[in-house]
């Protein structure tokens, strides 16, 4: 059964989210390509993938990191890097008054001493606007969708786990832990096991969705970051961010089989489309590295300054780099890793995400 997302008419949606009506975050229906999400600390630039440029901003959002979508492209889900008090309102969006988004939140009740809880958004895509915020346990580094369109899933790193919260109802339904300082999470497509890198235990958690228990902690060795998935699932690549490289962990045997170099505090990390390359960012040598999977042979490109996060746009050819340094994003040629063009955008562009489907209607 295909997800699908609740739709308030939108003054509710205005009044439950806090935020104005408005129609500005809305993707254009008539752009040619992929839609691009980029998030930030105060909002998600829009970006059509065929013309590279901005088409809309979403709002409501605040210190966005983790960011994820539905399978039926109609709902983002956004996860906050801000901790608050349980209870306590979120930021007021821009243009609500002071008085207004209290009134609409009330005064919150004196939490435990020492509790946070962070703040998970539901964004409905057609309208561009946040339709639903959601409390969950700790600050959120990285956010997943399962394939199903049930479920997200959040990794807390001062918690060490991961939450997941059912997306119809909005409830957090079970909270695993897998290890010190939990960084990124990937999941099979089929709907078969997630995993989640956990940094400060030098470990990887392969995690059943069917019953949300840690099957096997996997070695890495190191301080584990972000991973990249092979197509057929037989492989997951982890960057090492203390070893300054990007290791291939057999899946089958639970084994690293190959190490690639990544340079100095390597951070993202992608496939091509067609799986043949592996990309990965180094912050600190202003870098990007592709190594070929077949011979081993490594191409790099400059990229001043820092280059942060990646992701592929399916379809396209392109790869998409942002930088942790400057307000920008890198548009590179997947096979020439020659940059076609420099987006600018209104922040750190952290875990971007490609929506290749276009808008469904209710």
């Amino acid at each position: 059964m295909q997800y699908r997302t609740w739709r308030p008419r939108p003054l509710l949606l205005a009044l439950f989210a806090g935020i104005a009506p408005a129609a500005a975050g809305a993707a254009d229906p008539a752009s040619g390509g992929p839609t691009v999400y980029l998030p930030n600390d105060t909002g998600i630039v829009v970006v059509d993938s065929e013309t590279h440029q901005r088409i809309g901003r979403i709002a409501g959002t605040d210190t966005s990191h983790g960011l994820a979508i539905t399978p039926d492209g109609l709902t983002l889900v956004a996860g906050s890097l801000l901790a608050r008090a349980p209870g306590s309102p979120p930021p007021r969006p821009s243009g609500v008054s002071e008085a207004d988004h209290q009134a609409h939140h009330g005064t919150a009740a004196t939490p435990a001493p020492g509790a946070v809880v962070g703040t998970l958004y539901l964004i409905d895509v057609d309208r561009g606007e946040v339709a639903r915020r959601i409390e969950v346990p700790g600050a959120i580094h990285h956010t997943l969708v399962t394939p199903d369109g049930r479920h997200a899933v959040s990794t807390h790193p001062g918690l060490g786990g991961v939450s997941v919260v059912e997306l119809a109802s909005g409830n957090l339904i079970v909270q695993v832990a897998t290890g010190a300082a939990p960084d990124y999470l990937v999941g099979r497509g089929d709907g078969g096991r997630l995993y989640v890198s956990n940094s400060g235990a030098g470990t990887v958690s392969e995690i059943d969705p069917a019953s949300w228990q840690v099957t096997r902690q996997l070695d890495v060795g190191g301080a584990p970051g972000h991973l990249a998935l092979a197509a057929d699932a037989a492989t997951l690549y982890v960057v090492d961010v203390v070893a300054g490289q990007v290791a291939a962990l057999d899946l089958a045997t639970g084994r690293v089989t190959q190490r690639y170099p990544a340079g100095s505090e390597p951070h993202g990390v992608a496939l091509s489309e067609d799986g043949g390359r592996l990309y990965v960012s180094s912050l600190q040598e202003h870098r990007l590295s592709a190594v070929d999977l077949t011979t081993g042979a490594v191409a790099t490109r400059t990229l001043d300054p820092a280059p942060y996060h990646l992701t592929t746009v399916p379809g396209s050819g392109k790869l998409y780099v942002s930088s942790r340094a400057v307000p920008r994003v890198w548009v590179v040629d997947q096979k020439s890793l020659h940059v076609d063009s420099v987006l600018a955008t209104e922040g750190v562009t952290h875990q971007m995400v490609v929506r290749t489907n276009p808008p469904q209607t209710q």
